[in-house]
Order: structure tokens, then C-alpha cells, then sequence
């Protein structure tokens, strides 16, 4: 038989460890009660449709206080008034002034010269003293005409005088037998024909009378058309001396020293610095707001100055809209065109409104929900939002204050209606 290590095993009897039994125990509730204790994140966790890192993330908290809806920007010096002078007439151009000179109200910049336009205006010149001199023989004329119809008329007269005296002479003496019928009848004749003779001349010195005052008339209408056309090359020829329409400065020059030019051709430009206003770009989404006649703040310099806001484009260009703020009261002598200013522009101020800081998630979700924040889990929320400005967006319902939203990075989310916030 082959032997065994049967007989060189010894039992040992072992002795019950308490020590280890409860360090055991101990560690074994001290595993449930963690486990009871995360039981309701583990299921919040596992309830989330996802897990987002929460450096990809902003978040703000709702808070009640004042609020107050302003436009703020940087805002550039622009001149109100500043006219740009064309050529009235083509010609060569000759300067009198340089960029940037300070000029007066109607100080000559510029003259150009247009032989063309004062030829012209000597021609017709010339015809209208021609014309004032037809005009003068028509008057001469008419007063001859009118002495020689009155002087028929006065002879008319005379002669029907002479025939009435020569009638009554006649039948005198056909009364006593002197003289025959036939002197009487011829008598008759002669007294008739005076009269008729009376009243061609009478109604001869009513028609041509007319007839003269008619054709003066004509000659006086004519001469004073001739004068206006005068007056109006008189102005063309004043207009080629370009005169300054304001008191200011000499902006940009669009021409060269004695250039020859067409007729409204760029000459040059002169800004008025009494009449700066500040140019500032808003927004698409503010520029609704914004109303002629707004006060607003205009800051540079160390200085501070109150403004009104004077107009707004109505075009929009790249998401922008320009508007305009001109200076309540006098306008700062220190300013200069195209100097950048700092504008803000107040539209609402009110107090105990519930806010949070302004975020994509307005942007994305139109103000419609939020994600709310709470152990970890962000949950999606409906809310209703109202005015905004700048930095804030009020908040209507849906929120309290103290809570705790995702503001901007929800796009990562996807919708969903949890999502895990990962530290």
C-alpha cells in the first residue's frame, strides 16, 4: 500500500475573531447608509436624459430688485449740418480755401469760370434793351395815333357844328323866298354827313385806343419776360462764385486747383461744428424701442452732458439700426467731428422686478422655458419672460427668486427635459 499524509495532519482548532466580526458590521451599514443616502441622486442621475460638464456651462440666479432698461454704446461726434457745394455751371474751378479752413457764412470758397454763361447773359442782356426801346416807340406811337384820331374827332365835330349853322342859315332864307329848295336839301345832306362823319371818327378813337393799349401791353410783356430771363443768368452767373451757406469749417475737398468740371459736379464741403450731434448703433432688437424725443447721457472727455435722441434710421444694416442724439441745450465747444463718445440712452427704470441676467437661453427657447437647477440635475421649465435690456431679462412667471438656471450653453441639452449637471 502506498502511504498517505494522513497521519502527518494535526487538526487545529480555531478560535472565534469578535474583533474582525464587527469592523465587518460596521463596515457593512456604513455601505447601506451611504447607499440609502445617494439612493435619490442615483435615481435623479439615472433619470436624466444626459450628462452635460458644467464648464460648458453659465448659469445665474434669479434675483428681485431694481430694473432698468437702457441702451448703452459708443456713439461717434457727426456733424447735424454739413452741406456739400456742386458746380452751378460746368467750368474751370479755382479755389480760395484749403481742408480744413474755418470759413463765415457766405464767404466765397470757390469761382469757376463759364464764358458760355456770360456771354449769355450779355446777349440777352442786349435784348432786353432792345425790347425796353420797342416798348418805348410803342408808347411814343400810340400817344401820335391817339393825337391824330382825337384831331379828326375834334374836326368831325367842328364840321357838324358848321353844317347845322349852314342848315338853319338855309332854311331862314328859303323862309323869306331867298334861296330854292334844292340849297335846303343839299343843306340837309351836308348835316348828315357830318354826323355820320362824327361818329366813325368817335367810335375810331374808342377802337384804336384799344388797339394801342393792346399792342403797349404786348411790348411791356415781352420786355418783362426778357428782364426775368436776365435775372435768372444774372443768379447763374452770382452762383459761379461758390459762396459758404454756413458758419463752419472746410470739410474734404473733391477737386484739384483750377480742375474744369461739368455742371453739378462735387466741389467741396463745409461742416457746421455749432450743430453736432452723436451717432450711436443699436441693436435690431432695442432700435423697437427707441423713440424721438428719449432723454439720453452722452459721456467723453471727463465730461458728462444730457441728450435728446433726434432721429432713427429706418433701415437696418448688418443687425444694426443708426440713431442719432443731439445735445439738450448748447453744444460743447470741446468736441470734434468723429470723436468717440459714450452714450446711453434711458427707455424704462422700475423697482422690485424679478430679473436674471441676460442669456442665449432667451435667444434659443424665445423666453418660453429655462432650465432650472437643483442637485445637480438642470430640469426643463416653462416660463414667461418681459422686458430686457442690456444685462437682465425680467421674469414674469415660471421663476422665483434664489433659483438657480442654465443662462447660456442649453443647446448642448438638445431639449431634453433633464439633463446631469457633471462638476
Amino acid at each position: 500500500m502506498i502511504r498517505d499524509t494522513s497521519a502527518q495532519d494535526k487538526l487545529v482548532e480555531v478560535k472565534p475573531d469578535h474583533k474582525r466580526r464587527l469592523i465587518f458590521g460596521a463596515v457593512g451599514v456604513l455601505v447601506i447608509g451611504l447607499l440609502v443616502w445617494l439612493a435619490p441622486g442615483i435615481g435623479r442621475l439615472f433619470s436624466a436624459s444626459g450628462s452635460v460638464s458644467a464648464s460648458r456651462l453659465s448659469f445665474a440666479t434669479v434675483e428681485r430688485g431694481p430694473f432698468v432698461r437702457d441702451i448703452a454704446a459708443e456713439g461717434k461726434v457727426v456733424a447735424a449740418v454739413s452741406p456739400t457745394l456742386y458746380a452751378a455751371s460746368g467750368g474751370a474751378v479755382t479755389l480760395k480755401v484749403h481742408a480744413g479752413d474755418t470759413v463765415k457764412k457766405g464767404q466765397v470758397l470757390a469761382t469757376i469760370d463759364s464764358p458760355e454763361l456770360t456771354n449769355k447773359l450779355a446777349q440777352e442782356q442786349s435784348n432786353a434793351d432792345a425790347m425796353q426801346v420797342d416798348y418805348l416807340r410803342a408808347q411814343v406811337d400810340a400817344r401820335k395815333q391817339r393825337s391824330a384820331l382825337q384831331k379828326a374827332y375834334d374836326n368831325a365835330k367842328i364840321d357838324l357844328q358848321t353844317a347845322q349853322r349852314d342848315l338853319a342859315r338855309y332854311q331862314k332864307a328859303f323862309a323869306r323866298g331867298a334861296v330854292p329848295s334844292m340849297d335846303v336839301d343839299r343843306a340837309k345832306d351836308t348835316l348828315d354827313k357830318a354826323s355820320i362823319a362824327l361818329e366813325h371818327a368817335k367810335s375810331d378813337l374808342g377802337m384804336d385806343n384799344a388797339s394801342l393799349n393792346f399792342d403797349i401791353q404786348s411790348k411791356k410783356l415781352a420786355h418783362d419776360r426778357q428782364l426775368l430771363l436776365v435775372a435768372d443768368l444774372k443768379r447763374q452767373v452770382d452762383d459761379l462764385s461758390v459762396k459758404s451757406p454756413v458758419d463752419g469749417q472746410v470739410g474734404q475737398l473733391f477737386i484739384a486747383e483750377k480742375a474744369t468740371v461739368a455742371k453739378d459736379a462735387q466741389l467741396l464741403s463745409v461742416v457746421d461744428l455749432s450743430a453736432l450731434q452723436v451717432e450711436m448703433q443699436v441693436p435690431e432688437s432695442f432700435a423697437r424701442d427707441l423713440g424721438i424725443g428719449m432723454a439720453g447721457e452722452i459721456s467723453g472727455n471727463g465730461h458728462t452732458w444730457k441728450g435728446i435722441v433726434s432721429a432713427i434710421s429706418p433701415e437696418v444694416v448688418n443687425g444694426q439700426v443708426a440713431a442719432r442724439l443731439r445735445f439738450d441745450g448748447t453744444t460743447p465747444k470741446q468736441l470734434r467731428q468723429n470723436q468717440r463718445l459714450s452714450v446711453r440712452v434711458l427707455l424704462d427704470k422700475r423697482d422690485n422686478v424679478l430679473t436674471v441676467q441676460r442669456g442665449s437661453f432667451v435667444d434659443e427657447s424665445g423666453g418660453s422655458y429655462a432650465y432650472l437647477v437643483h442637485d445637480g440635475i438642470a430640469t426643463k421649465t416653462p416660463i414667461r419672460v418681459g422686458a430686457s435690456s442690456i444685462d437682465k431679462v425680467e421674469i414674469l412667471e415660471g421663476l422665483k427668486e434664489g433659483d438657480k438656471i442654465v443662462i447660456s450653453g442649453t443647446d448642448s441639452f438638445k431639449g431634453a427635459q433633464k439633463v446631469a449637471i457633471a462638476q
